[in-house]
Parts: structure tokens; C-alpha cells; sequence
């Protein structure tokens, strides 16, 4: 079980960055979340299973096809025993 905190750059709001978030981390089974910060970027967190977890971390480096992503941030935390994934407003 792990958690990872990511913050998405680039062209990465106004393109559905979220909702297709929310779409392959419920598919994988992760609790956590994903919003917009004010600075542009995209925060998410992902927790559930290790390769699940790391599957989403490589999927954010492409994120949905309209995304221009230019970087991905990661850091790991402990998990909360978080099981449900939506959008955090």
C-alpha cells in the first residue's frame, strides 16, 4: 500500500485533466483526489495498491490527450486508508 502526492505542469487545466483523473484512478481501485491550483498546475493523490499507485504517477507524465504536461512532481507519504477517488473543489 503506498501514497503519492503529484503536482502536474504545463497546459494541464481547461482540458479535462481532471475528469480523466478521476476516470483511470477509480478503474485502478486508488482512493485519493485531484484539483486545480491557483497557480495552474494539478494536484493529485493517489493511495491503493504500489503498482497502481505508480501506474497513475506514469499516466500524469502524459495525462489526457489535449494536455501539454512539462513536468511531474512526486513525493510519497504515508496512506491515509483513503478508498474512494474524486475531484477535490
Amino acid at each position: 500500500m503506498s501514497r503519492a502526492r503529484v503536482h502536474v505542469s504545463g497546459i494541464v487545466q481547461g482540458v479535462s485533466f481532471r475528469w480523466y483523473t478521476v476516470q483511470e484512478a477509480r478503474a485502478r481501485g486508488l482512493g485519493g483526489f485531484v484539483r486545480n491550483l491557483p497557480d495552474g498546475r494539478v494536484e493529485a493523490v493517489f493511495e491503493g495498491p504500489d503498482e497502481a499507485v505508480e501506474a497513475m504517477v506514469a499516466w500524469c507524465h502524459d495525462g489526457p490527450r489535449h494536455a501539454r504536461v512539462t513536468s511531474v512532481d512526486v513525493g510519497y507519504e504515508e496512506p491515509e486508508g483513503l478508498f474512494e477517488f474524486d475531484v477535490d473543489v
